[in-house]
């Protein structure tokens, strides 16, 4: 079973088609990047995904629950972590993660706090309010709040974003260990060389269509055709400046 299916997506916004038939699908522990230029509709389609906004036509399972028709149950099972923190102003860090428990009925909320402060180093700032909170510091915790629910899917829209090097590396840690348990990953990011390192598969959206798909090995094969390995920032730049079509690949 998929804990993300994402069958025949279109997203419009009035006339403009943002996303356009769009599929792809993770299994549990699987990590997928979803890439691709600027306005691509990565954006688009990890709000679709999260139930932000429903799609136009196509549908989203997560868990096996439809984001539009079963809502509450889609978005128990999954934590999405935009590019901006969103955050309560007037809320500390202890109070937001208590909050974000209540919200999802974390019983035994007070166990599950430490070590997600220990984890993204947040035990010092518990008291404190956004406002006094670095650009880092405010995307650990809204990671910290996605995270207390322990979901089975995980939505990341550039998740190393104002992080110093020794966050990034406890975040790729974070993730890494998450999928590892079973959580289903999808890893939007410009910085290739973190989605090759973490992901195990990719999907490359371009104009808002599926230009690329499969696993990194295989794309990175069929662009060196024989001539020895690339990377995925070469494959990468040599699917999309190919025209929709001939770049596809299933």
């Amino acid at each position: 079973m998929y804990s993300i299916e994402v069958v025949n997506l279109t997203k419009k916004y009035g006339s403009f088609v943002a996303v356009k038939d769009f599929s792809f699908a993770v299994k549990p522990g699987e990590v997928l990047g979803l890439v691709g230029p600027n306005g691509a509709g990565k954006t688009t389609t990890l709000r679709a995904m999260a139930g932000i906004h429903p799609p136009s036509e196509g549908q989203i399972r997560i868990c096996g629950h439809d984001i539009v028709n079963d809502a509450v149950e889609a978005k128990q099972r999954l934590a999405f972590f935009p590019d901006e923190p969103r955050l309560f102003d007037y809320l500390t860090v202890d109070e937001h993660l208590e909050f974000t428990a209540g919200i999802y009925r974390v019983t035994d909320f007070r166990a599950r706090v430490e070590p997600l402060l220990e984890e993204l180093e947040l035990k010092e700032k518990r008291k404190s309010l956004p406002t006094e909170l670095s650009r880092g510091m405010k995307q650990k915790l809204m990671i910290a709040c996605g995270f207390l629910h322990t979901p089975e899917v995980l939505i990341f829209d550039e998740p190393l974003t104002g992080l110093d090097p020794l966050g990034i590396r406890r975040m790729k840690e974070s993730i890494t260990r998450r999928a590892a348990a079973g959580s289903a990953v999808i890893l939007s990011s410009h910085l290739l060389h973190l989605v090759e390192e973490l992901c195990s598969s990719v999907a490359i959206i371009q104009n808002g269509a599926r230009v690329a798909y499969g696993t990194i090995d295989d794309l990175k094969w069929q662009i060196a055709q024989g001539r020895g390995d690339v990377s995925l920032e070469e494959a990468f730049l040599r699917i999309t400046k190919a025209p929709a079509e001939s770049g596809t690949a299933s």
